[in-house]
């Protein structure tokens, strides 16, 4: 067996079967553009996806450090799209980080760390984090972040008794900076096209003909172009485009729909 030690970080949406009896297609919707969205902080924070959930994933890091940051970036991230999700219904993660032993079995992982990781989501509050303690120790200190001792805790099914820390989760993420000035010009946004393919593998075509049209309008020299990750930071979410064009600056929205996933 292939074993190794890792930072495990466990994730799962709050109350999620109850959002999808509510509205299954938006919560759907939602949650595959939140996905879209944080999958990038992982890869930023030199981890990776082992895999999703229905309402969660699990993310393995080789340090640390980099696997709490990710995590407090990712909750940030996702109270700041809420604040933004206009008719699209609120998905709150509930986060656990654990570094320990695992098995690889292909590209998955198992183990005694990775339970205690999704035992320690299990217990954060909405929106949280929980860490081990023995991420605590290798974390405090090297992160700008408060932390709770939440003293040790019975976990279901781990025979001993883990020591947990929750992360003091900062206020709300400051206001938006003012939009800077742009050029005197039309000015258009490009938002990401929606796949309504019973596909999920379909979101890349999706993308990659909303990145065609980015590419090709940015090549008009009398049409200003905002950058693809601005655009792509309201994938998932109903937000009024009026909002939409008065946060990016711009008098133009781009939208549509790609039925095929072609």
């Amino acid at each position: 067996m292939d074993r190794r030690l890792a930072a495990i970080l466990a994730a799962d949406v709050v109350g999620y079967s109850a959002l999808v009896g509510r509205d299954e297609e938006a919560t759907l919707r939602a949650l595959k553009g939140h996905m879209s969205a944080l999958e990038p902080v992982v890869g930023l924070n030199g981890g990776r996806i082992v895999k999703t959930m229905g309402d969660g994933f699990l993310a393995e890091f080789t340090s640390v450090v980099d696997a709490v940051v990710a995590a407090e970036t990712m909750q940030r991230q996702m109270a700041e799209r809420n604040d933004a999700r206009g008719d699209a219904p609120e998905l709150v993660f509930r986060m656990g980080v654990h570094v320990g032993d695992i098995v690889a079995d292909g590209t998955d992982i198992l183990g005694d760390g990775v339970n205690i990781a999704a035992r320690l989501e299990g217990i954060a509050d909405p929106g949280g984090i929980v860490i081990s303690g023995r991420v605590h120790e290798d974390v405090v200190g090297k992160v700008q972040l408060a932390f709770r001792d939440l003293g040790p805790r019975e976990l279901k099914n781990i025979s001993r008794s883990v020591p947990a820390f929750a992360v003091q989760m900062a206020g709300p993420a400051p206001s938006a900076p003012e939009v800077p000035a742009r050029p005197d010009k039309p000015s258009v946004a490009v938002l990401a096209f929606d796949n309504l393919s019973s596909d999920p593998e379909q979101d890349y075509f999706a993308d990659g003909i909303t990145e065609d049209i980015i590419t090709g309008l940015s090549r008009v020299p009398w049409i200003f172009v905002i950058a693809r990750n601005s655009s792509f930071s309201y994938k998932g979410l109903s937000v009024d485009v009026r909002r939409i064009g008065r946060e990016l600056g711009v008098r133009y929205i781009l939208e549509g729909v790609d039925p095929q996933g072609r």
